[in-house]
């Protein structure tokens, strides 16, 4: 369980040092990136490792109905991080649907796994998603992006179908069928 704190708090340090400290991180440059995103892979591992080798210790055993709510969860969060990247009429729709997907997919994964090491990952990560956006918000002021075209939002929801495809393949391809027997 080390790990995976000590990757959650990497992660968020990385993360917020944009946010928490803007004049230092300005004055580092390239190298200020780099750092971050350094910390922000090294936090990534850490928190695979240690999610992986946690011991298992259930607070609560989630009722099997909520694989289903999960599973819808999950089709939004993929469609909402993709509304970053729109040049559709959804373009502008939210102000942080990358962070929006990111609390969407934590309280997911809340749902369906009662374990500590779940509470810690996704609660944490929760947690990081909601201070940033709160960060951001006080820091810069929002221009809602024009609209683009339709017809980019019907490739959005493709590319939302097939990427909820793939990621349920690498979730069964690490033993984790995240579909109701």
């Amino acid at each position: 369980m080390v790990y995976l704190i000590l990757g959650l708090i990497l992660w968020i340090a990385a993360h917020l040092f944009k946010r928490a400290v803007p004049d230092l991180r300005a004055r580092m440059g390239n190298a200020g990136k780099g750092l971050a995103a350094l910390g922000i892979l090294a936090g990534l591992v850490l928190m695979v490792i240690g999610y992986r080798q946690a011991e298992v210790i259930n607070v609560w055993y989630p009722p099997s109905w909520t694989v289903h709510i999960n599973n819808l969860m999950m089709l939004g969060a993929v469609f909402l991080y993709g509304m970053s990247a729109t040049k559709g009429r959804l373009r502008g729709a939210m102000r942080h649907p990358q962070l929006t997907a990111v609390k969407v997919w934590a309280v997911a994964h809340l749902l369906v796994n009662g374990d500590l090491a779940s509470l810690v990952l996704f609660g944490g990560l929760l947690v990081w998603a909601v201070v940033e956006v709160v960060m951001i918000n006080r820091a810069e002021d929002w221009v809602r992006p024009a609209p683009g075209e339709a017809k980019r939002d019907i490739v959005l929801v493709v590319i939302t179908v097939v990427m909820f495809l793939t990621i349920t393949f690498i979730h069964n391809w690490l033993g984790v069928w995240p579909f109701p027997g």
